[in-house]
Order: structure tokens, then sequence, then C-alpha cells
């Protein structure tokens, strides 16, 4: 059960068997390849130099929005410490402290109301 293998190669004839010259990479990129891809060429550098660029502009403004959201983060607490101070100095027993050396006192009577005779005409 052993099949002869033939060896074709020995049947075509070398003749119609074309020898071709092995072609290397650089036989393929000349001058003139260069010259009329060049246009095309240009437009890839341009277009990598607009790449480059958008992804600088894009860093620079993730970069500065960071920052400017720290910074508000920093002026909204300083917004809330401030506000709860003046909320604190506002209180009628703080306010009495702040005017007691300049001789102020809390009043003990109800504030009175004066009216004037201007006011007693018009109605």
């Amino acid at each position: 059960m052993q099949e002869e293998v033939k060896d074709i190669s020995a049947e075509i004839p070398q003749e119609s068997i074309p020898a071709e010259p092995r072609k290397e990479w650089r036989l393929r990129i000349n001058y003139k390849m260069i010259t009329g891809n060049l246009p095309f060429i240009l437009f890839l550098a341009v277009v990598a130099l607009v790449y480059i660029a958008n992804n600088h502009l894009a860093e620079k403004k993730i970069i500065r929005i960071n920052r400017l959201s720290r910074q508000i983060k920093e002026l909204k607490w300083e917004y809330l410490s401030v506000k709860s101070d003046l909320m604190f100095r506002s209180k009628l027993s703080e306010v009495s402290k702040a005017v007691e050396p300049l001789g102020l006192k809390e009043l003990s009577t109800p504030p009175q109301r004066i009216e004037t005779a201007a006011t007693n005409t018009e109605q």
C-alpha cells in the first residue's frame, strides 16, 4: 500500500517557468514613488501634528478643570466657615459682649414708639 510520490517539477519544462528575480523592499521604494506620494505623505504629517496638538490642548484643559474644581471646593469651604463665624458673632449674647467695652448695654425695657403730630393729621 505504498504510494509513490511523483516529482511533478521534473515533468514541467524549465523554459515555461519564468525566473523572477527576488525583489527586496529597498527596490520598491524609489524616488519616483516618493515624489508621487509626497502630497499624501505631507497630509499624513499634518494630520499627525494636529492630533498631537489636540491631545496636548485636551490635557491642558483637563489639568485646568481639575485645578479650578479644587479652588471652587476651597472657596466653598471658606465661604461656609465665614458664614458660620458671622452667624455666631451676630447672636445677641456675642454682640453684647463685643460692645460692652464701649459702654453700651442691653435694654431692660422694650423700645417705645414715638409718634409725631404729622403722622396724626395724615389719618
